[in-house]
């Protein structure tokens, strides 16, 4: 199974990035997918998930309504739009696979495969 992100870069405040997580070798279309980050020095945190249709998404109350997750279960690859950029956004960016389909899930460990992460930095 790979999960590889990609994506990132440098942005200034106020901009927007689209993060992309292609995958191979799993069922993707039976997955939740989520997205999560983390910064210098800190824990990993939730981001947002997607069940396995893209009928349902969830966000962290950090991001909702500055990003949005989608997923195209033709290409096996979740995407991450990110508008409204903030410096506090600043972080390593990782997709993870939820092996229920049903989305939502906001813990690491109701995840079992995750990708190599994508640095996402936001200049002030």
């Amino acid at each position: 199974v790979q999960l590889q992100a990609s994506g990132g870069g440098l942005v200034q405040a106020g901009g927007s990035l689209r993060l992309s997580c292609a995958v191979s070798g799993m069922p993707f279309s039976s997955y939740g997918m989520g997205w999560f980050r983390q910064a210098p020095g800190k824990e990993h945190e939730f981001v947002g998930a997607i069940n396995w249709s893209g009928s349902s998404t969830y966000y962290a109350s950090s991001v909702k309504g500055r990003f949005t997750i989608s997923r195209d279960n033709a290409k096996n690859t979740v995407y991450l739009q990110m508008n409204s950029l903030k410096p506090e956004d600043t972080a390593v960016y990782y997709c993870a696979a939820d092996p229920t389909g049903l989305g939502g899930k906001i813990s690491r460990n109701e995840y079992i495969y995750w990708g190599q992460g994508t640095l996402v930095t936001v200049s002030s």
